[in-house]
């Protein structure tokens, strides 16, 4: 997932210049660029393939900021979240970062990836 992250990171920035640099205050451009795929409306296609891409980026703020592991789900879990994969905290709480930026755009501002971090109890490892 990590190279995944890079490649997606890579791929947006040359384009853009996008702050994703990841760090707490870079979900914060996440959730404008999400807000900024829903403007798109109902007309244009949903865009599953950045929407997976944003997610995981989420998730490798996670790991690199909040001492997460990326994890793959047990047949229930992947039931429960709809995903394959997603991060378990150092506290051993699971959490689905690709569903979380799809209800981002479902459902708009109220679902914060942002604050969806700030609220995580898990502690942030210091920078090496």
């Amino acid at each position: 997932m990590r190279v995944h992250a890079r490649e997606f990171v890579a791929q947006v920035t040359r384009r853009n210049r996008l702050p994703l640099d990841y760090t707490v205050a870079s979900l914060r451009v996440v959730d404008f660029m999400v807000d900024g795929l829903r403007k798109a409306g109902a007309e244009a296609p949903r865009p599953d393939r950045v929407l997976y891409g944003l997610g995981v980026y989420v998730g490798e703020v996670l790991v690199r900021q909040a001492g997460a592991a990326w994890v793959e789900f047990d047949e229930t879990q992947r039931e429960y979240f709809g995903q394959a994969v997603g991060v378990r905290m150092p506290d051993g709480r699971v959490w689905n970062p690709l569903g979380r930026v799809v209800n981002r755009f479902d459902v708009g501002g109220e679902e914060s990836l942002q604050t969806f971090y700030l609220t995580l109890h898990g502690r942030a490892r210091k920078a090496a």
